[in-house]
């Protein structure tokens, strides 16, 4: 992904463009698979972990990434490609492999709707299926 379209995608969702979005964003796009934030900080060490963490969460906020936690108990982090800043809507279901701990995005797989009882509102879902992968298979 080229700095322009990463410009393009934070400017779509109200984010300012700095040199460490523009940065963390590229290394998001270009992992093609959720990262952890130890993972993202061993990728741009030239970033200090306050910044890296600031970031992301800003990031969070304005729906350019999800948040999913996976079978390790870690959280990761996915670059979101919706283009609303107001809600996620990319949401996909993700495998985790019991094996090998990767966690893998099955984009072909959406998450099931979810009826929730009145009163309750629902912000995110994280759709998360354990088992082995073909490699490990």
């Amino acid at each position: 992904m080229d700095e322009a379209k990463i410009m393009e995608m934070l400017l779509e969702h109200g984010i300012r463009p700095t040199a460490n979005r523009l940065m963390l964003v590229k290394e998001l796009a270009l992992a093609g698979k959720a990262l952890t934030m130890t993972e993202l900080e061993d990728r741009v060490e030239t970033i200090d972990k306050s910044n890296v963490f600031r970031t992301l969460m800003l990031l969070r906020e304005q729906h350019l990434v999800h948040v999913m936690e996976d079978g390790d108990n870690a959280v990761r982090y996915e670059l979101c490609h919706s283009h609303n800043a107001e809600r996620d809507s990319d949401v996909h279901a993700h495998f985790y492999c019991e094996r090998c701990h990767q966690t893998f995005c099955l984009y072909d797989i959406p998450v099931p709707q979810v009826n929730l009882p009145d009163g309750y509102r629902m912000n995110t879902i994280n759709y998360l299926i354990k088992g082995v992968c073909p490699k490990c298979g």
